[in-house]
């Protein structure tokens, strides 16, 4: 994908021999392809704001609700970056037990959750609170920090971190 150097705005894709204003589509996929190489194993995750703007490019969009864990080593540098659980309009189901044994497999110190809720309210539920406590508690067991759990509502996000929650 190229840049139009008149128009700094507009992302412009190929198209046979000619450049054309790229879709609202290849705009979100290049913009995911960009910004995940901020969390490629190695990387560090220590900002909190680029880690805010992936996951509102991963999820903003969604239709339906995706849980992902950012599996991560002693020093916060990404080991893993997987959507572990896929949902519907309006829940999802977590099983703390598949987070331990992916936790596990990867030899992780720390994980950063994250879930979206496709309403576009970035509140969290009950059901959003208990999940991270069980998920906490079982990850404590072992050894291995739960650093935050964001929620993905549009542009909203939630931390738990931020809110005392973890």
């Amino acid at each position: 994908m190229s840049h139009n150097a008149r128009n700094s705005t507009t992302l412009y894709v190929r198209d046979a021999a000619t450049f054309r204003p790229a879709t609202a589509e290849e705009t979100l996929n290049a913009a995911r392809a960009a910004l995940s190489t901020k969390f490629r194993r190695g990387r560090t995750l220590n900002s909190p704001d680029a880690t805010r703007d992936y996951l509102r490019v991963c999820f903003g969009a969604l239709e339906h609700e995706v849980f992902v864990v950012v599996l991560l080593d002693n020093r916060h540098r990404v080991l893993k970056n997987v959507e572990l659980f896929r949902g519907t309009i309006d829940g999802c189901a977590v099983y703390p037990r598949e987070i331990v044994k992916m936790v596990v497999q990867c030899n992780a110190a720390a994980v950063v959750l994250a879930h979206n809720h496709p309403s576009g309210t970035a509140s969290p539920s009950q059901a959003d609170e208990l999940i991270t406590r069980r998920i906490k508690d079982a990850l404590t067991l072992i050894d291995v920090r739960v650093l935050d759990h964001l929620i993905v509502g549009g542009d909203e996000i939630y931390s738990f971190a931020e809110h005392g929650l973890i």
